[in-house]
């Protein structure tokens, strides 16, 4: 697997632990957002910023989305 990749599940999984939803709601959440995307696209910025910073930028990014 790519480091982006594991930077890929690291971020699903906190943001999965920081929210407590399943796993299943966690995929279904970035599919729907497309957070994947997002992350594996700026992962040389992102992986160098703490795991508080990713779980909020993922809530911003999904807000984002929401409101368009």
């Amino acid at each position: 697997m790519s480091k982006e990749g594991k930077y890929l599940v690291y971020c699903l999984e906190i943001y999965r632990r920081e929210k407590h939803l399943t796993g299943r709601q966690a995929i279904e959440l970035f599919k729907r957002y497309g957070i994947a995307d997002y992350i594996m696209s700026c992962y040389d910025a992102l992986h160098t910023t703490s795991w508080q910073y990713a779980v909020e930028d993922i809530d911003l990014f999904i807000e984002a989305r929401q409101a368009t």
